[in-house]
């Protein structure tokens, strides 16, 4: 064979070679296929999605809480929170001063906390922006950039309704007040949703929705706005003028133990707490804070003195000289009011008086009486912090101390205590629960009340209050007058616990109030804490500020005058 002939077979050997592997190829690729598409199909499938389907969250909104009128006095309003991949980021390092500017950042502290957490798939850059500004930092498409849907909660009335409704934190958790309290209802159940993203992260496309985010549920105060913001600026105006160390009011519902008003001073905002050093000052005082009750509850005494059967309004009691020696130490009036009966031992607020029937009918009788109507008791408001007080019940009782028991020293209660006591007397010796929730037409036709106090001991006691504001029968507190209005109470001043005893200048300064008297809707109570200048006395300081509350609740609730000379008017018009 020639050697032309055997150089044309070897180029023909090595064409059907490489036809042969080109069709082996093929063939190998046609299996893959086959089997890619028909017994792997379900497995690449599941990883296809694996990476590009993605369950996200679904954010569900808190619950709005309301005042008794549906006013709006904690909201949540939708907002985004700017989030980053740190490895995606450290990748394109250019985009870090960029993505600084945007969000007001220092460029050189975000680059550094990003490596901190560089082996991170997530971390928090800024929370809580308005969408549109997050749209417009993601709109820069800046790798590794994500953002997160939330809710931030806004308190349209700020620090009126501070210490009460209170706040949550930047993951919307409850943390003072009612916020706490309630934080479990008010909080909603987040959803599910099926999402499709691209390789950058971006949602271009949704699946389906896995489970829907369950919003949480509203909550109804018992406070009437119109009268928490009237009360606010009342006792912030006092709290301001006496240059006081803190002051506190409560406005309670006689008729159904809601609690209408509670405010203090000093308040604060619960929208800017970053400066805030002074953390006293979250303190709702109404509730968590305790304080001897000085006189406003003599008319408790006066009581128990009743039920002895040792008194009546008529019994005659001597003071004179204005002060008496008991086992060592000295209990005085202010002025040697001489020989009084038993309802003007409380028209003059007298403190010979009140511990002498005391000495007379034992300390335990008092207390007795001051345990039913609710003192040193929890009153089971649920409120974070809440105190029972201190109602004491030593073994022995010496003389001393059952003399100043007679005019609250002694004991410790809250301003709420005070107003749910003089409630009793208000309702005929009826005690009911106190509620910081309005109650339905349900809870009302089933609501608790327990008669602690014969109706004619409270009717006459509230008769003997009725003095205490009234000129012509001697009493001091006529500051608490309401125009068009009969009014009842009991004026406090009690001097202030300090590092050696009882000081001398400094007082807590007390009215509790209860109007109109003639039939009383609303029990006020009023404390200022140590107020600064030459009054201090509860009549000239706690007095004119219920007075102005008590004057603007009448017109915001209409209720109707109760003076007799105001309906002669009201009828000759």
């Amino acid at each position: 064979m020639s050697d032309s002939r055997i150089s044309v077979l070897l180029q023909q050997w090595r064409l059907y070679l490489v036809l042969f592997m080109m069709s082996l190829c093929v063939l190998a690729i046609i299996w893959k296929a086959s089997s890619l598409h028909i017994t792997e199909r379900d497995f690449l499938q599941g990883q296809g999605d694996a990476r590009t389907i993605r369950t996200v969250p679904l954010v569900a909104n808190r619950g709005l809480i309301t005042d008794r009128n549906g006013e709006p006095l904690a909201v949540s309003t939708p907002v985004k929170s700017i989030w980053v991949d740190p490895g995606d980021l450290l990748d394109s390092p250019e985009s870090i001063p960029v993505l600084a500017g945007q969000l007001e950042l220092n460029p050189e502290v975000l680059a550094g906390n990003i490596r901190k957490h560089a082996s991170r798939e997530f971390l928090y850059v800024k929370r809580r922006l308005p969408p549109a500004d997050a749209d417009a930092i993601l709109a820069l498409d800046l790798p590794g950039v994500y953002a997160q849907q939330e809710y931030q909660r806004f308190y349209p009335q700020g620090e009126v309704t501070a210490h009460l409704v209170g706040f949550s934190n930047v993951d919307d958790i409850g943390q003072e007040g009612l916020e706490l309290t309630y934080d479990e209802w008010l909080r909603g159940v987040p959803g599910r949703r099926q999402v499709m993203k691209d390789r950058r992260g971006h949602i271009i496309e949704e699946l389906n929705i896995l489970q829907p985010a369950q919003p949480g549920n509203s909550l109804e105060l018992s406070i009437d706005f119109r009268i928490q913001n009237l009360a606010y600026k009342e006792l912030k105006a006092e709290f301001i003028t006496r240059r006081a160390k803190a002051a506190s009011a409560v406005v309670l519902d006689i008729r159904t133990g809601e609690v209408l008003a509670m405010v203090n001073q000093p308040s604060y905002n619960p929208h800017n707490r970053a400066g805030l050093t002074d953390f006293s000052v979250l303190r709702n005082r109404a509730i968590t804070d305790v304080f001897e009750p000085g006189s406003t509850i003599k008319p408790f005494t006066i009581i128990a003195a009743l039920e002895s059967g040792l008194y009546t309004p008529g019994t005659v009691i001597e003071t004179g000289p204005g002060w008496m020696m008991i086992s060592g130490d000295e209990v005085k009036d202010i002025a040697n009011y001489g020989t009084l009966n038993l309802s003007s031992v409380i028209t003059k607020s007298s403190n010979i008086g009140t511990s002498k029937i005391a000495l007379n009918i034992g300390p335990e009788p008092i207390r007795d009486v001051l345990e039913r109507v609710g003192f040193g008791q929890v009153l089971g408001t649920g409120f974070p912090g809440e105190r029972g007080g201190v109602l004491p019940n030593p073994r022995r009782w010496s003389r001393i101390e059952t003399a100043t028991l007679s005019y609250g020293y002694g004991l410790s209660s809250s301003a709420l205590h005070l107003a749910q006591a003089y409630s009793v007397i208000a309702d005929r010796g009826l005690r009911k629960p106190v509620s910081l929730l309005k109650l339905d037409e349900e809870a009302l036709q089933t609501l608790p009340t327990e008669q602690v106090v014969s109706e004619q001991h409270a009717d006459q006691v509230l008769a003997m209050l009725k003095t205490v504001v009234d000129a012509s029968a001697g009493g001091a507190a006529t500051d608490a007058n309401v125009p068009f209005y009969q009014v009842a109470g009991k004026t406090g001043t009690a001097h202030v616990v300090g590092e050696f005893g009882y000081e001398e200048n400094l007082h807590n300064s007390l009215f509790a109030g209860l109007v109109p008297a003639s039939d009383p809707r609303l029990v006020i109570v009023v404390i200022v804490n140590e107020p600064k200048g030459d009054e201090h006395y509860g009549g000239q300081v706690a007095a004119p500020v219920f007075s102005r509350i008590a004057s603007g609740a009448m017109r915001i609730l209409d209720v109707s005058p109760d003076k007799s000379e105001t309906r002669l008017e009201l009828s000759a018009k």
